[in-house]
């Protein structure tokens, strides 16, 4: 339900999804990746002991 949501909100997974399936990928796939993402940021916030930060720049 999260990585639902997130593809709604006007974010970076948003922008993300909609690249994925302008590539031709199945819409299921991506939403799995998204959550996989969502998991991982997760647990890096939790392991940093930071909030997340919205402006900072993947390389």
């Amino acid at each position: 339900m999260a990585a639902m949501r997130a593809i709604q909100l006007d974010n970076d997974l948003k922008v993300y999804y909609i690249r994925k399936i302008e590539e031709g990928k199945n819409k299921i796939s991506v939403i799995n990746t998204i959550r996989n993402k969502l998991i991982h940021r997760i647990f890096a916030m939790a392991k940093n002991q930071k909030l997340y930060d919205f402006n900072l720049k993947m390389s």
